[in-house]
């Protein structure tokens, strides 16, 4: 059987991680017909297009959040409700998991993993030469980019992704506003996002910009060039989901030798939950809903994905693997998936796609311009999650 993929795993580590299913794909004599993009947004371009000349691609790389239902509703994917159901994906997955592939009842979405986006990442090397211990709380935060800025490097690592604004904002807003302000506010509540303490969230993002590269200079690197600077020791921190332990050790870093871990100061009692899913288009070909839940199937293979998440530097969505060979970092992020605790939805899984993009363009707005007041940049966030 063949399928074509589109995708954006395209980083170093991505790639590795999406060799192992296409690695089991072909051992069992099957076909893989790449298709990468640059992003999500590329994805869903290129999707968009193909289903519009009848022909669309049989799997495509989808985050399995609020905004994925609106495939399900508008019947442009295959529901592989019958793969579920006798492989018992109802008793290996995790509720949060199911409850984000289900739609009226079926399952649409093959999940691969769950990542995390509230991590902090820190150079050993730095944060050794300069005798500074892991932050745990913003002020050391501060304090470490002070003494890290007076050595002459780079105190915060940011790319030129603005969705990788939202996920340091993201962070200060949880701290500021509590689980349950934050739970408000990223369900849509525009009277929560009015209160006080989003304009000191929003303060506390105008200082972190402070002490990140300039817009023009970062525009051209990607998240995981801001990663490399972290292991290289050219930067000191970066906010960023837990993909950058895959990046970093794809790169031939080593926790607690070259990059430290820790969830980010006020956030970690949570654990911002963005789970990675395969989607599978309706097709004209009628061979192909076979090979579409043949590929489900093997992703959800138990080998394989351990085997994903280990280069990924996420979790398993299944239950049952072995946790052997976890490293530090992961050992803490399964203990908390084990034990429910504080599993949060990050706010690009729980926002609708729209209001996600809108809410994301003006949080980079404001980090890349200065002159934008945070009264201002309140209003407009409020004005986005109105629009619900």
């Amino acid at each position: 059987m063949a399928v074509d993929i589109v995708h954006f795993w395209v980083s170093k580590s991505e790639a590795a991680a999406l060799d192992i299913f296409r690695k089991a794909w072909i051992a069992d004599g099957n076909r893989w017909v790449d298709m990468p993009a640059k992003n999500k947004v590329e994805v869903q371009r290129i999707v968009s297009e193909r289903i519009a000349n009848g022909y669309a691609p049989a799997v495509m790389q989808w985050n399995a959040n609020e905004g994925s239902r609106e495939l399900p509703e508008m019947g442009i994917v295959l529901d592989i409700e019958q793969v579920a159901r006798e492989d018992n994906w109802r008793e290996i997955l995790p509720a949060a998991v199911l409850d984000r592939i289900t739609y009226d009842g079926k399952v649409y979405f093959a999940p691969t993993n769950i990542h995390a986006e509230n991590w902090l990442w820190t150079s050993e090397a730095v944060f050794r030469d300069l005798d500074l211990a892991t932050p745990q709380t913003w002020d050391e935060i501060f304090a470490a980019a002070e003494k890290i800025k007076a050595s002459g490097r780079l105190p915060v690592a940011v790319g030129g992704g603005r969705w990788e604004i939202s996920l340091i904002f993201n962070n200060i807003m949880y701290q500021k506003l509590g689980a349950e302000g934050y739970a408000r506010v990223i369900s849509g509540d525009p009277a929560m996002v009015n209160d006080p303490r989003m304009i000191e969230a929003l303060e506390v993002l105008r200082r972190v910009s402070r002490y990140a590269e300039p817009v023009a200079a970062r525009e051209s690197k990607t998240w995981a060039d801001a990663t490399a600077a972290v292991g290289r020791g050219e930067a000191g921190m970066q906010f960023m989901g837990d993909w950058a332990k895959g990046e970093l050790s794809a790169r031939g870093y080593t926790v607690d030798k070259d990059f430290g871990c820790s969830l980010v100061p006020g956030t970690a009692i949570a654990y911002f939950m963005v789970i990675d899913a395969f989607a599978f288009p309706l097709t004209s070909r009628e061979e192909e809903a076979e090979g579409q839940q043949a590929f489900a199937r093997m992703v959800l293979d138990r080998d394989n994905q351990v085997a994903f998440s280990r280069i990924k530097g996420s979790l398993p969505v299944r239950t049952d693997v072995d946790p052997s060979g976890l490293d530090r970092c992961g050992r803490l992020g399964l203990q908390m998936i084990a034990e429910k605790k504080g599993e949060v939805s990050a706010q690009s899984m729980a926002m609708p796609s729209q209001m996600s993009e809108g809410w994301i363009g003006i949080l980079a707005d404001f980090f890349n311009d200065q002159t934008i007041s945070p009264e201002t940049a309140q209003q407009r966030l409020r004005e986005v999650v109105m629009l619900r």
